[in-house]
């Protein structure tokens, strides 16, 4: 109470804002040709998300590392080179662009886990096999894909990867309808609904032949019958309408097949920008693996192709 009886006004609370750092895009550079294209898809990629992009070099050498250049004094000198080289090019690109580089004194795999962490997603170059296959897995983009929690996508250096078209879908391949998985579709939403692409989704039901779908020139054996070709297509509706609520903006296809699977699912990538497959996180008694429908699309597709994790 003041002198004349009235209350004296509540002190205002200070309120302290917490700002929260958004989870970046994680590039991995190694120097060559592949890690560049990854780093400038990575970068197109932060930019429409609106995050901040992170590039990690890896010192330690291993083997089967690219040879350093003759006349290079150390490692560590090239590794700073990859790494101002890389900054530059995309600071002169995308100058908007939160961007930091680091360089990291320990294996690639280790530092790529770690920095996988707290991303949103990790980004790495692949080199092409031939022209119809698509992606060589080293042990590094193996030991990554097989134990990283956030999504990773792997770049080739083509044309496909270099440059984006106008009308150029998302797809996203579903093998279980009854338990869809909720990153998967998560995570393709949002890139369909970023880019302002249309998403397709891709089911395929396996041929009884058919125990791992590497069969890639197979094609569809027939339509499916009346009954089942209903039941998938409910099946697929019902999977898909969470996320159609919470991405109304983003315009659905869907592609119901009878196929090998792997082969149906690239065929659906003909206009694609991007495809998106998930990675059980489960381990099996060999331990952790990326699954042989995954391997499969991750080998021969000639887009980029982002992997999901999820239980």
């Amino acid at each position: 109470m003041n002198l004349n009886g009235a209350e004296h006004p509540l002190p205002t609370l200070l309120r302290t804002e917490v700002h929260v750092m958004p989870r970046p895009v994680v590039v991995g550079l190694d120097g060559s040709p592949e890690s560049f294209t990854a780093a400038n898809w990575a970068a197109r990629e932060a930019r429409r998300r609106a995050l901040p992009l992170s590039l990690v070099h890896a010192s330690l050498r291993q083997t089967g590392d690219l040879p350093v250049p003759d006349g290079e004094d150390t490692v560590g000198h090239w590794a700073r080179r990859i790494l101002r080289d890389a900054e530059k090019e995309l600071r002169d690109r995308y100058p908007e662009l939160p961007l930091t580089a680091e360089q990291v004194p320990t294996a690639a795999a280790t530092a790529l886990l770690e920095r996988a962490e707290g991303a949103r997603m990790l980004v790495l170059g692949s080199r092409g096999l031939s022209g119809l296959a698509g992606f060589l897995l080293g042990s590094v983009g193996q030991q990554v894909l097989a134990r990283t929690t956030c999504p990773v996508v792997m770049v080739r250096a083509n044309e496909r990867s270099a440059t984006e078209r106008a009308g150029d879908e998302v797809v996203v391949a579903l093998q279980h309808l009854t338990e869809a998985p909720g990153p998967l579709l998560d995570f393709a939403f949002a890139a369909a609904s970023a880019r302002g692409a249309a998403l397709r989704a891709v089911h395929v039901r396996k041929l009884p032949s058919s125990d791992y779908g590497y069969g890639l020139a197979a094609g569809p054996v027939g339509a499916l019958d009346g009954d089942l070709e209903g039941q998938v297509s409910r099946e697929l509706d019902n999977a898909l309408e969470p996320w159609r609520e919470k991405y109304p903006q983003v315009r659905v296809e869907r592609t119901i097949d009878l196929a090998f699977v792997a082969g149906a699912v690239l065929r659906a990538t003909a206009g694609a920008g991007l495809l998106v497959v998930g990675r059980r996180t489960h381990r099996s008694a060999l331990g952790a693996h990326i699954g042989p429908v995954t391997h499969a699309v991750l080998h021969h597709s000639t887009v980029p192709v982002a992997v999901v994790p999820h239980v």
